[in-house]
C-alpha cells in the first residue's frame, strides 16, 4: 500500500464519483462533521471533501478545515476498510482548534472502521 500521503488514487475526483457516494451513503456525524460513507471495490479509502460556504464563510476558514480533513486522513486512511468517504462540516468546526478537529476526526475514522468491521 501507498505510504503516509494523499496521492490522486486516495481522492474522490469525478461527479460521478461524488454522485455514487450520495446515492446510497451512510451517515456518520458529530456536531462538527458529517461524513458520507460508502463502500467500494478500490482496495483502499477515497476521501472527498464538500466544504460548502454556507458552513465556513470565510475562504481562509474552510481552507483550513480542508487541511485538516486532508491530514487526519492521511494519517489515519491504513485504519480504514475500503470505503468511499464525502467530508462536510457544520459552522460550528470554524470555532474549533486545529487540535479540536483532529481529535474530533481521529474520534470518527475509528468509529467508521468499529461499525463496517461488524
Amino acid at each position: 500500500m501507498l505510504g503516509r500521503t494523499f496521492p490522486r488514487e486516495l481522492r474522490l475526483l469525478t461527479a460521478e464519483q461524488y454522485s455514487h457516494v450520495f446515492a446510497d451513503a451512510r451517515r456518520f456525524g458529530n456536531q462538527s462533521f458529517t461524513l458520507l460513507v460508502r463502500l467500494n471495490d478500490q482496495g483502499h479509502p477515497r476521501l472527498g471533501l464538500a466544504i460548502a460556504k454556507k458552513s465556513a464563510k470565510r475562504a481562509v476558514d474552510r481552507n483550513r478545515i480542508k487541511r485538516l480533513l486532508r491530514e487526519s486522513f492521511r494519517n489515519g486512511q491504513h485504519q480504514l476498510p475500503s470505503i468511499d468517504i464525502i467530508a462536510m462540516c457544520r459552522p460550528s468546526a470554524t470555532k474549533l482548534t486545529n487540535e479540536q478537529i483532529l481529535q474530533q476526526l481521529e474520534k470518527q475514522w475509528r468509529y467508521i472502521q468499529k461499525k463496517l468491521s461488524q
